[in-house]
């Protein structure tokens, strides 16, 4: 057998462009399943263990997948909003706390997600530098955010302009970076963590500007309570220590809208007890993330079934290839071989040789494969390009 392996070997490498050529053929087509294989495996497993650290969201009624993709990964965005109010008549503090959530904006491109301090401890994030988002328009950006942008703590990011023709709407605002996280492997990587205050301001709620009443000409009408400025006004697009005082807002906060809510319920009759009322709410709609997120993947699953289907009909038409590139191999090769039975080799070690070659180039290719196709699932799941 080692006679065999050695004379296959010493062919094989000898015929290097033509069995390189077939070994790329079988990397090709085996690449694609095994980088799909671990690219499944990781993404099911992340998002997962991230649905299943969540006991219970709650949202608008409407698409539960809105709201468990924009509540846990911070992807697309819930069509309608609930408020504080709503969820604070129903999971009471007795039986549950809850963290709110409000991420309807974005950063260069990064999701501002506007919550309260309490998510970092939920989620069990640690600073690489600096602080929590503890004053007014700070932001705390994810570890993936500070290395693409180029962060740190005391630069400034500003949100972005989603109607850039709309004058009524507010101006994007700059943020200080208070803080980095460090690096999780979750969705909080990507993230802009600011309060629940400074998100809203981003959507026009709250806002700062100068002292209406200080100047006579600034004013555009005047009644009981109520003082309007014209447009000689200069609306603040920072919050810094001189212009925080002149931040407020119109109305009462518990009817102010936020996305979601997580709810953390004391113990399991807790969670019970809010479920049951959640569910018989009718503006509001409980979510079990670790139900949504099986569903969401069974969905997937269906997709790659029909994948796995076409890698049959590939993975049988490279064997029709393979096996014609042999039958021409064994032609070309057949002064070879009539010259290895003279000098008495039997017809079942030229089998043997034959096949040994071939398994030389398979198991090259298929090596290859698996070495690439790690590489590029590594690279992928390090750049976050696919979630």
């Amino acid at each position: 057998m080692k006679s065999t392996l050695l004379l296959a070997w010493r062919y094989v490498s000898y015929h290097w462009l033509r069995s390189g050529i077939l070994a790329c053929c079988i990397a090709l087509v085996t690449f694609l399943p095994f980088a799909v294989e671990i690219l499944v495996a990781h993404y099911q497993e992340t998002l997962t263990k991230r649905a299943s650290t969540t006991p219970l969201l709650v949202g608008a009624k409407g698409s539960r997948f809105d709201l468990l993709m924009s509540s846990l990964y911070f992807k697309g965005k819930t069509k309608d909003l609930i408020t504080a109010k709503e969820c604070a008549s129903i999971a009471t503090p007795d039986l549950c706390t809850t963290i709110p959530l409000y991420v309807r904006h974005s950063a260069k491109g990064y999701p501002v997600v506007g919550t309260s301090l309490e998510y970092f401890g939920f989620r069990n994030l640690q600073l690489a530098a600096g602080t929590l988002p503890l004053k007014l328009g700070d932001a705390t950006i994810g570890s993936r955010v500070a290395a693409d942008l180029k962060l740190s703590p005391g630069d400034y990011v500003i949100s972005d302009t989603e109607r850039l023709y709309d004058l009524a709407a507010s101006y994007p605002l700059r943020m200080r970076i208070a803080g980095i996280l460090e690096q999780s492997g979750t969705a909080d990587d990507r993230g802009v963590f600011v309060d629940t205050k400074t998100a809203w301001i981003i959507s026009g709620i709250g806002h700062g500007h100068q002292d209406i009443e200080s100047n006579p000409d600034w004013v555009l009408d005047k009644g009981d309570g109520h003082v309007a400025g014209n447009a000689a006004v200069v609306e603040y697009n920072e919050i810094t220590e001189a212009t925080l005082e002149s931040f407020h807002f119109h109305g009462g906060t518990d009817d102010f809208p936020l996305t979601a809510m997580v709810v953390l319920p004391r113990n399991q009759k807790s969670f019970t007890i809010v479920k049951a009322r959640l569910t018989s709410s009718k503006t509001v709609q409980p979510l079990l993330p670790e139900e949504g997120i099986e569903e969401l993947l069974d969905f997937v699953f269906q997709a790659k079934k029909f994948f796995d289907a076409n890698l049959i009909l590939v993975t049988a038409a490279t064997c029709l290839f393979i096996a014609l590139v042999v039958l021409l191999t064994v032609r070309v090769r057949q002064r070879e071989i009539e010259t290895l039975i003279k000098i008495g080799a039997s017809r079942i070690m030229i089998v043997r040789l034959l096949t040994v070659e071939l398994l030389i180039v398979v198991v090259v290719g298929v090596i290859f494969a698996a070495g690439l196709a790690a590489l590029a699932s590594f690279v992928a799941i390090r750049q976050g390009l696919l979630f």
